[in-house]
C-alpha cells in the first residue's frame, strides 16, 4: 500500500521531502505534482521501477519518458544546446514544457529515441519537484499520470491513491495541478516544431 504525504505547494516541508526522497532511492515509484499535471517518477537508471511506471500507464516499448531536471545546466549535461537553443530555453525554463533534444552520452540508452537518438527533458516551475530534484541531486524518469483509456491526466490526489495504492510506493499531496500536460516543442532541427500544445504557450516557438 502506497503511502500518502500532504505536502505544502509553495513551502515543502523539507523532513517530507528527505522522505519522499529515501523512497526514490529505495526503488519506489512515486506520484508528484508539476506546474502542469501531475506526474509519475522514479530514480534515473532504476530499469525496475521505470518498467512499473510502463505496466501502470501501458505504454509501448518506444514511448519517450522525460527527464525532469533542476534548471538549464543540468539539462545542458544530458542534452546538446547549441547557443540558439540555449536561448530559447533560458526563455522558457522553468515552465511547463518538454523539450525534444539530442541526448548525450549521460543519458540511460533505453531512455533514448533509439532512430533519432533523442530525449525529452524538462525543468519545472514548482516547488515540490524542485525540492525532490535538489534533494536527490539529479533527474527525475518522469511520465504523467494519465491513465490508459483517458484523455486527461489525473487531479485529485485522493482518487489517485484510490486508484493506484498498490502500484506506486508514495502519493505525495500538492492541491490541485490542472488538466493539461506540458507543451513539447521538439529542438533538434532547424527550426523549432511544436509538437503538443498544452499548457505553456507555444507562441515563441511557431514559426510565421
Amino acid at each position: 500500500m502506497s503511502q500518502f504525504f500532504a505536502i505544502h505547494p509553495e513551502t515543502p516541508q523539507a523532513r517530507l521531502i528527505q522522505q519522499a526522497v529515501s523512497i526514490i532511492q529505495g526503488g519506489g515509484v512515486i506520484v508528484y505534482p508539476t506546474d502542469s499535471a501531475y506526474a509519475l517518477g522514479c530514480q534515473l537508471g532504476d530499469k525496475k521501477a521505470m518498467e512499473r511506471i510502463r505496466r501502470i500507464r501501458s505504454l509501448q516499448e518506444n514511448h519517450n519518458f522525460t527527464l525532469v531536471c533542476r534548471d538549464l545546466s543540468e539539462l545542458g549535461t544530458y542534452a546538446h544546446v547549441d547557443n540558439t537553443t540555449y536561448r530559447l530555453l533560458r526563455h522558457a525554463t522553468p515552465g511547463p514544457y518538454t523539450f525534444v533534444l539530442g541526448a548525450t552520452r549521460e543519458v540511460p540508452r533505453r531512455l533514448i529515441q533509439p532512430k533519432r537518438k533523442t530525449i525529452g527533458l524538462r525543468v519545472p516551475d514548482h516547488p515540490i519537484p524542485q525540492a525532490l530534484l535538489h534533494a536527490l541531486n539529479e533527474p527525475l524518469i518522469s511520465a504523467t499520470l494519465i491513465m490508459p483509456g483517458d484523455d486527461y491526466p489525473m487531479t485529485d490526489p485522493y482518487d489517485i491513491r484510490d486508484s493506484l495504492e498498490h502500484e506506486v510506493d508514495l502519493v505525495i499531496d500538492g492541491g490541485f495541478c490542472g488538466l493539461k500536460a506540458t507543451s513539447v516543442v521538439d529542438l533538434t532541427g532547424a527550426t523549432p516544431v511544436v509538437l503538443r500544445a498544452g499548457v505553456g504557450d507555444v507562441s515563441d516557438f511557431e514559426i510565421a
